[in-house]
């Protein structure tokens, strides 16, 4: 999630909150003061009429005596008044109403014994009712008598009051709440995000300038910035300081590296030269020292011999010398940026060269070429000489590796992949140790001075793997052997070798 999301989320929700506790405040203030004004009214309304009810004795047919009532009449009685009046006698069973109710064709919910019993304890009762589905807001009020020397409800006196406008003003009002708020909160929303990615805006301008100085990399471009002095001024011009350092970091690193690479190349070529000298001269000395051995006393032969093992010692060293400073002189053209002259060549004939010559070399185990079909007809791009190291690195490791068994090499091919494959029964290595491998002068540590090597060959066949944009596919398991998967790019198959491989299969080209 973006800090820009993040800001108008967070402004947006304090935003709501804020609204919508306004809104609740501001409708339950308005609600309460309204309902509690009706309800004074009413009370006082009705409180003022209960006063003015008049009693009057009334002799019944058995004997006994019980109370009337009738409804006072006065102004507060009119037809256009907006209070309704109904007074139920329990006694006899008889109500009155005021004349507005009356006209109204109306009555008053009679109270359940229930509420008679909350009217007696409590003196009053206020309630809000539905008649025919109209809101009203009733009060009631008892009217005790004594009988047999005790106090009952002989009737209650009731006040009405139609609520209907008053409940359809706050809920037009809560409907306008409700809208308002909504539409608050999606137009702060709004220009919270707008605000947001106005003020990050310099930061985008911040993050493409770096990627832009990224993928050209060049440290000498820096970040543009024009606004104020702000966290924004202050990230921008912390970059800016950090891209200085880095660029005279960086140019004094590639200096370094510069001078390194050419006392490397340069020395390799110095090197070269007495070492090439020093070879022919003990092959010299060793023929010259051989003829005058066969003419010598036992004495001469036997100091002549010691002699040529040091001379044997000295070729030796300086062979490996060679590789060594040929080995240097590749990683030094590799590490300039030389670029190889790469066309499109057949395959096979690169590695039967390579099988020819690797039958020479010293080994101990059984060289087998296994199936090369796969490489019929098939070019990649790529160039022969370098093709040819490559592939000889890999079996020339082999059979250092591997004491016992045999070394093969086999062709399979995949997709739009060629892939030469070197498989050997030698000591192995551990699965963490292939990362490793392709470094300069690594070599595994059971291998330090039991095989001859420099440790930079598979470094070279990496730079040459990576010049033909192929890979290497590595299985390897410890004391069993290894596996190197040496993977091409096809450019094309022979339409010759198509043509054939139709008539074996029978499939139509």
């Amino acid at each position: 999630m973006s800090i820009r999301l993040r800001l108008t989320l967070w402004y947006t929700g304090i935003l709501s909150v804020t609204v919508l506790l306004f809104g609740f405040g501001l409708y339950g203030l308005l609600y309460y003061n309204n309902y509690t004004s009706y309800k004074d009214n009413l009370i006082n309304q009705t409180e003022d009429v209960y006063t003015r009810i008049q009693p009057r004795m009334v002799v019944t047919l058995g004997g006994g005596v019980s109370w009337d009532f009738f409804m006072p009449q006065g102004r507060e009685l009119l037809k256009n008044s907006t209070t309704f009046y109904q007074l139920n006698n329990y006694l006899n069973g008889k109500s009155d109403q005021s004349a507005n109710l009356k006209e109204l064709n109306m009555s008053l919910p009679d109270l359940s014994d229930k509420q008679r019993q909350v009217l007696v304890d409590d003196g009053k009762l206020f309630q809000k009712v539905k008649i025919e589905n109209m809101d009203f807001m009733v009060y009631s009020l008892p009217i005790p008598a004594l009988k047999n020397g005790q106090q009952q409800l002989a009737g209650v006196f009731q006040a009405a009051v139609y609520t209907a406008d008053f409940e359809k003003l706050f809920s037009l009002l809560r409907l306008i709440l409700i809208f308002a708020s909504a539409v608050t909160i999606l137009l702060a929303a709004s220009v919270g995000w707008f605000m947001a990615r106005k003020a990050l805006k310099p930061i985008d301008q911040v993050i493409d300038a770096a990627n832009q100085i990224e993928k050209g990399a060049d440290l000498g471009n820096r970040i543009n910035y024009d606004g104020p002095e702000d966290e924004i001024g202050r990230l921008t011009n912390t970059i800016n300081g950090m891209l200085g350092r880095l660029q005279t970091t960086y140019s004094d690193l590639e200096e370094a590296y510069r001078k390194q690479r050419r006392f490397v190349s340069d020395a390799s070529h110095e090197l070269r030269t007495p070492l090439t000298t020093i070879r022919g001269n003990v092959d010299l000395l060793e023929k010259m020292w051989k003829r005058t051995a066969a003419n010598g006393t036992a004495e001469e032969r036997e100091q002549l011999e010691l002699s040529l093992e040091a001379m044997h010692d000295i070729a030796g060293e300086s062979e490996r010398m060679t590789r060594l400073v040929n080995d240097l002189l590749a990683l030094a053209r590799a590490d300039a940026g030389f670029v190889m002259e790469k066309s499109d060549i057949e395959l096979k004939p690169v590695v039967e060269q390579v099988i020819r010559k690797a039958q020479m070399l010293p080994r101990a185990v059984e060289w087998v070429a296994g199936d090369l079909t796969a490489l019929e007809g098939v070019y990649v791009n790529g160039n022969k000489d370098y093709l040819q190291q490559l592939i000889f690195i890999f079996v020339e490791n082999a059979f250092k590796y591997t004491e016992s068994g045999a070394v093969r090499l086999d062709a399979q091919i995949m997709n739009d992949q060629i892939g030469v494959r070197i498989e050997d029964t030698g000591i192995g290595m551990d699965k963490e140790e292939v990362p490793l491998i392709f470094e300069r002068f690594y070599r595994a540590d059971p291998s330090r001075g039991q095989t001859a090597g420099t440790g930079l060959g598979l470094s070279i066949a990496k730079w040459i793997i990576d010049e033909h944009q192929g890979s290497i596919e590595v299985t390897t398991r410890k004391g069993e052997g290894s596996t190197f998967i040496i993977w091409l790019p096809l450019v094309r198959i022979s339409t010759t070798f198509e043509y054939r491989h139709s008539l074996e299969t029978g499939n139509q080209v």
